[in-house]
């Protein structure tokens, strides 16, 4: 598919001077600092053409599925699992002195997204026997970690981005500076906030998620491949390099998800493999889906910016495979993380059968 930079430029302007403009009329505190809250979902939200596009399926995930979905209102769940989310982040962070660090925190974590891997983490626990209150902080904290990944990743030594969730970035907002701390401040807070908030669990299961967590975030983890992205810019990248690329930048914090959640709610060892593989492949599918989004969406659509990848020739799936193959390649994922499925009751598990189709088909 062409770009046009220009065009891009354009279409990314237009969105940040509009987002600039909403964020003059937000409620301010006694002291003049913007309050940030966060959104609550409503049913009329889903009425819209994207978001109700996101929860259709479209045909490459009806015909790759080998087993019927169970009934299963998914829509309805996301909802109600979001706005809990939103709320428990937002009691997570009060705006408290030093009230600029907080501002700045709340700006990002607060700000919407789909808030696909707490969702993951609690649906997880609930697979397992356990529920919503025993997977609740860690999965609040793997949205702070998601968040910071997203601060940094869009700072310009990094992706040099000025939108992020249909908003300005946070080095924007806050300048670079800030912006840098509002990360630090929110995977630190993370581990603090597992460690602090687990109730009715085990001391040693609490220990594991702050191990898997840890793992996630570092060399082995959501560092090693943005180390591996930077270096391979402008290079011939192989299929294998761009997965371990994506297996590390995306894929391991949705398998953190799921292992957290197995891990909460009580599951076995085998039952925390189980889901580490289904996730895994959602992990992928999820990187796969939004670079076909890149180059066939415009920015106000996916609420960042558009054709970023193909712009500083980045390797992307459609770049090395073309688009109808990573669409192939997205069917097959679908399967796969059906597959880690098999063991688990049916009905319990379909809020997870329903995500992995539900990332297949979302449109932003």
């Amino acid at each position: 598919m062409a770009f046009s930079s220009a065009v891009c430029i354009y279409d990314n302007s237009l969105l940040l001077e509009k987002s600039i403009h909403r964020l003059s009329n937000q409620p301010r505190t006694p002291s003049g600092h913007i309050k940030f809250v966060p959104m609550k979902i409503q049913a009329t939200d889903v009425a819209t053409p994207s978001f109700k596009q996101s929860f259709q399926s479209q045909e490459v995930t009806e015909k790759s599925r080998k087993v019927p979905l169970p009934a299963f209102d998914f829509k309805e769940y996301m909802i109600a699992k979001a706005n809990h989310v939103n709320k428990a982040l937002d009691e997570a962070i009060p705006l408290q002195h030093p009230q600029k660090i907080n501002e700045a925190m709340r700006y990002s974590l607060l700000a919407g997204g789909k808030r696909v891997r707490p969702i993951l983490c609690i649906a997880s626990c609930e697979l397992v026997g356990g529920d919503e209150g025993l997977a609740m902080p860690a999965a609040c904290a793997l949205e702070m970690i998601h968040t910071m990944s997203l601060i940094h990743d869009d700072l310009p030594c990094m992706d040099n981005d000025d939108l992020r969730r249909g908003k300005p970035t946070s080095h924007r907002i806050f300048g670079e500076d800030i912006a840098v701390l509002a990360g630090d401040a929110l995977l630190s807070l993370a581990f603090e906030h597992v460690a602090r908030n687990t109730k009715n669990v085990s001391s040693g299961r609490v220990v594991q998620a702050i191990a898997e967590l840890g793992s996630t975030v570092g060399a082995k983890g959501l560092v090693a491949g943005q180390i591996v992205d930077i270096e391979s810019e402008g290079k011939g990248v192989s299929l294998s390099t761009l997965e371990y690329i994506h297996v590390h930048k995306t894929a391991k914090l949705l398998e953190a998800a799921a292992v957290c959640g197995g891990i909460m709610g009580g599951a076995d060892a085998a039952s925390v493999e189980r889901l580490r593989k289904y996730a895994r492949s959602i992990g992928l599918l999820f990187q796969v889906v939004d670079d076909i989004l890149d180059v066939t969406k415009s920015s106000e659509e996916l609420g960042k910016t558009a054709g970023k990848d193909l712009a500083s020739d980045k390797a992307t799936f459609p770049k090395l495979m073309g688009i109808d193959e990573a669409k192939k390649f997205a069917a097959r994922l679908v399967d796969e993380a059906n597959q880690g499925l098999a063991f688990f009751d049916h009905v319990k598990a379909a809020p997870l059968y329903h995500l992995a189709n539900y990332i297949a088909s979302r449109q932003n």
